[in-house]
């Protein structure tokens, strides 16, 4: 597969033997009217070529189109592999943006709705080696006409602010496997139990079989470690626990990113091998006590970057596997142990390298693309809507050791007044529904300006304040929680009106986004005038020099390493994106300043990590 694009496996949580990547040339044709079914485009070769799975707005897809595509068509043939002669196959699309139909053979057998997360059509038995099969797949992404997630897309025409080149169609790997006829595995539920010493699997089966059961073997380095049964004919999700010897028990961590191998069998009636799949897990915990937000029982400060996972040439698809993991190493050279995955449901890839790394990563929705319909500060009131893509996202990572945390929405604004409005039942929604998926982590229930759930388990605010002013803010907060008073520290709008009871109430509390400062790199090495005339978007005054940056970035990160009630921050951003130029790094991944100096000024222990309560 050396010369197909991005030809690795694209789920590396659940991976089968037999697999066939579908990523190449496809044809593709544009449907600006979405008349194309009318029009025949489901039974007729289509009028150009593109290669997945890049999106047709970036220059790898070999399309470029950057202007509205309503929505696009897509045509392969596919010949079935002669060795999977039995079974079913089932065809798998990682992410298509944003509704997508799928035909088979001028079939209908499926639609999704949904940009960023993956779905699997079930082409059933009876397709044998060496069956040809003609995919179709239509895409619908017309974001002005109606609310839908997009995240940092922009619903302009051109990039503004910081809104992006849009993401269309596929971009994501399309690829296939076999799984036996009768019964096979679906995707497992890691759950690590540190107290304990255990890795809790729930593994799910297509249907149930008598007298068929489940065997699993976990494994480091050393060989096995645990190895157990379970019937697999009482229950569509059996369940076992993986006990883990106490010498043979390593915590992930940042310092020691240690992962198990983990082996899965569907064994029939007969003790025959049905089907096997492999995974991998990690042992970490994570919990709270009081306002201290703990890794393994430990406050380990969490010093995070703002990363949104845009590439110049692929836009929201790295253009290799390579990339994504360079990404995380160039954040951690920089001196960062994690990040946000900001206004993106990143590339499974990445969260694969991350749990390899011990990066630290909270997940997110991309949520933005909600705004712009009804009331303007109401613009996630549509978000319920979205509460099913929303749980997509949630089953999808949540065996990944490296997500330490939840949060479904970004800057919601509160309406003045003093009614409920749809986007503090849209927010319940959505929180209730990260906290019932998964019991394990904290769930933040919106990252800045107006939180509005009693329940959640962590506050934050973005401040892009600068030094003086962000100094007084972080003052006033710490005096303030010293006093016991219940408070609304460092409100984004000025005009929030929430009620007390859902102020600030002792949560484990970070700024999760601060300083974003403007700097562009071929500029400063010319003058101030060259400087202001870039246009380098962020926040605060430019800095003429990389001295001057590194000033203050060190002020800022001071005042919040200084506080024993910050359990982490992040730091906007990791790399510039397009017109925002306020990356450590420049948009292809140059750095802008010695790496070293800002790594050594995030490097000082944390008065969070000396706090003992």
């Amino acid at each position: 597969m050396s010369n197909i694009p991005r030809c690795e496996y694209p789920r590396p949580q659940f991976c089968r033997e037999k697999w066939l990547c579908l990523n190449g040339c496809w044809e593709f044709e544009m449907d600006f009217g979405d008349s194309g079914l009318e029009r025949g485009l489901l039974a007729r070769p289509l009028n150009s070529k593109i290669t997945v799975p890049f999106c047709p707005e970036s220059k790898l897809s070999g399309i470029a189109h950057t202007d509205f595509m309503p929505a696009v068509w897509y045509r392969r043939s596919v010949t079935i592999p002669a060795d999977w002669k039995t079974g079913r196959v089932l065809l798998h699309f990682q992410a298509v943006d944003y509704d997508a139909t799928v035909w088979i053979n001028g079939r209908e057998v499926y639609r999704h709705r949904g940009g960023f997360t993956p779905f699997t059509v079930d082409l059933r038995s009876g397709v044998q080696g060496g069956a040809e099969l003609n995919i179709v797949l239509r895409a619908r992404d017309d974001a002005r006409s109606s609310p839908q997630p997009l995240g940092k897309q922009s619903r302009e025409y051109a990039n503004q602010a910081c809104f992006y080149n849009r993401t269309t169609g596929i971009w994501q790997t399309v690829w296939m496997e076999p799984v036996p006829a009768e019964s096979y595995l679906h995707r497992p539920r890691l759950t690590p139990d540190v107290a304990a010493g255990l890795i809790r699997l729930v593994q799910p089966i297509s249907r149930n079989c008598p007298g068929w059961k489940i065997r699993a073997v976990l494994s480091d380095q050393d060989g096995p470690v645990a190895t157990t049964e379970a019937r697999a004919d009482l229950d569509l999700s059996p369940t076992v626990d993986l006990s883990i010897p106490a010498g043979r028990r390593r915590l992930w961590s940042p310092v020691d990113p240690h992962l198990y191998d983990l082996k899965i069998e569907l064994i029939d009636a007969q003790n025959q091998l049905v089907d096997t799949a492999r995974s991998y897990a990690g042992l970490r915990s994570i919990s709270i006590d009081g306002h201290r937000l703990l890794l393994n029982g430990k406050p380990v400060f969490q010093r995070l970057v703002l990363d949104q996972g845009y590439y110049p040439d692929g836009i929201l698809t790295a253009p290799t596997d390579a990339a994504l993991r360079e990404d995380i190493a160039l954040s951690q050279a920089a001196g960062f142990n994690g990040a946000r995955l900001h206004q993106k449901v990143f590339e499974e890839r990445f969260l694969y390298h991350a749990d390899q790394m011990g990066y630290l990563c909270w997940g997110e929705f991309a949520d933005w693309g909600a705004a712009g319909f009804g009331h303007a500060q109401d613009h996630q009131r549509h978000a319920i809507t979205y509460a099913g893509q929303w749980l997509e996202v949630l089953q999808r990572d949540y065996c990944h050791p490296c997500i330490i945390g939840w949060c479904p929405l970004n800057e919601t604004h509160q309406p003045i007044g003093d009614r409920i409005t749809n986007l503090d039942d849209a927010t319940k929604a959505l929180f209730l529904a990260a906290k019932a998926m998964d019991s394990t982590r904290p769930v933040l229930d919106t990252s800045g300006y107006a939180h509005r759930v009693y329940e959640a388990d962590v506050y934050d605010c973005h401040d892009y304040a600068d030094n003086l002013d962000f100094r007084k803010g972080l003052e006033g907060f710490q005096m303030r929680h010293q006093a016991a008073e219940r408070f609304a520290p460092f409100v984004n709008n000025a005009g929030d009106p929430r009620p007390a009871s859902i102020a600030y109430n002792g949560q484990p509390y970070f700024v999760s986004e601060f300083g974003g400062i403007g700097f562009n790199l071929a500029a400063v090495t010319q003058d101030k005038t060259a400087v202001e005339a870039a246009h380098a978007c962020g926040y605060g005054q430019i800095p003429t020099t990389a001295a001057e940056f590194l000033a203050r970035f060190a002020a800022l990160c001071e005042v919040l390493l200084d506080n024993p009630r910050m359990f982490g921050y992040c730091y906007t951003q990791l790399t510039d994106v397009f017109q925002e130029q306020n990356g450590i790094f420049t948009f292809d991944r140059r750095a802008k300043f010695d790496l070293a100096k800002v790594r050594g000024i995030q490097q000082r222990k944390a008065a969070f990590e000396a706090d003992r309560g």
